[in-house]
């Protein structure tokens, strides 16, 4: 979650004296002199078009894992967090099982599998059901408490109990992912999918767990597989644009954002990654375009808001990018990456202590990060 707006005076921060002013602009002139993007599109310093589900180099807030993602999530989302496998009910007929629930004298047959994921194990287990399959409902119940060492201990029983059941490995892959393992999140799932090879969700999830390693080439591999399975997945397109867009290939990744909005056209995330990708390609125009509908559709996205900040500036627009940039910050007031882009903006506008004063809040705040 986002910090709600602290509103948007649009007011320069205090001024400093002359000399303080002198001294902080020497100190940032080599960053500043390092950031800069291409001479001939005029961008500020450190200039960054921000996308969902970024990696920690961009201003992003999460990976979400691409998330299972923006529709599911994310991913935002996302965010959003990758989702525990999905139970697909006892391999045996629910009536099958003993005839009563102990103590409460229901009929087994009326109830519903996905119910399975709020009873008591120990119930489970005097209706008959397979070992293999309580501890998979166990660890599934950690997963989506945050329990990732309970989960995984969970989904490491259930695989005990059967050695091929590819749902169990796929959750445990997730989990790995959860507490950072990306190596052991992509061997379970190759061992998913040496059970399950036509389940499109793993290849997206071992296609997130590449791209986590910076193994972009394995990352679009498997996306592709996953597409090729289900062609309206709309994580594996999200997944596979944000790749792509990391690759330099922009017109890929328009491609797949434009196929992402055609399935869900308010999908805020999806119009921010191909105004980026336009951004790329020096089209100002049509990332505009794409970052303003980012905005309609959510009014709080500081991200959308920096990035169009910076796009009106390459086309020489300063009190607009100043405008957007005033607004990024009052949504986000710990977005490092908008106080230089603005800082940059009041540099060139002539308010030269208004600019020290946020590089130097652009210090302070990347400073204070972990």
């Amino acid at each position: 979650m986002r910090p709600e707006p602290h509103g948007n005076s649009g007011k320069p921060p205090p001024m400093y004296g002359p000399c303080k002013a002198v001294i902080i602009l020497c100190v940032y002139a080599a960053v500043c002199a390092a950031a800069c993007l291409k001479e001939q599109r005029h961008a500020p310093v450190d200039i960054q078009i921000v996308d969902d589900a970024a990696p920690p180099e961009l201003v992003e807030p999460s990976p979400e894992p691409p998330v299972e993602e923006t529709a599911a999530v994310p991913p935002e989302s996302a965010a959003p967090p990758l989702p525990s496998s999905v139970i697909s009910g006892p391999s045996r007929p629910l009536n099958e099982f003993s005839g009563k629930l102990p103590a409460f004298g229901v009929n087994i047959a009326e109830i519903n599998p996905v119910n399975y994921q709020t009873a008591d194990p120990a119930v489970l287990r005097q209706m008959g059901m397979e070992p293999y399959l309580v501890s998979f409902i166990t660890a599934a119940r950690k997963y989506a408490a945050g329990d990732w060492d309970g989960a995984l201990a969970e989904y490491s029983q259930s695989i005990r109990h059967k050695g091929d059941y590819a749902q169990a490995f796929e959750g445990r892959g997730n989990a790995w992912l959860k507490k950072g393992d990306t190596g052991r999140a992509i061997d379970d799932f190759s061992r998913a999918l040496t059970y399950q090879s036509g389940r499109a969700e793993i290849y997206n999830y071992r296609g997130y767990a590449y791209a986590g390693q910076g193994d972009t080439e394995n990352a679009i591999a498997d996306y592709t597989h996953a597409l090729k399975l289900k062609s309206d997945y709309a994580d594996a397109l999200a997944n596979r644009a944000f790749s792509f867009y990391e690759s330099g290939d922009y017109d890929k990744a328009i491609e797949d954002c434009t196929r992402l909005l055609r399935l869900e056209p308010l999908n805020a995330s999806a119009w921010n990654r191909r105004g980026s990708a336009w951004y790329g390609k020096e089209d100002d125009d049509r990332a505009i375009a794409d970052f303003s509908q980012a905005i309609a559709i959510n009014s709080g996205y500081a991200m959308a808001f920096h990035n169009r900040g910076n796009a009106w500036y390459n086309k020489g627009e300063l009190d607009r990018a100043l405008s957007d940039l005033n607004r990024a910050i009052a949504i986000d007031p710990a977005f490092s990456g908008a106080y230089i882009s603005r800082g940059n903006i009041l540099f060139k506008m002539g308010s030269r202590e208004s600019a020290a004063a946020d590089f130097e809040a652009a210090g302070r705040l990347r400073g204070a990060m972990p």
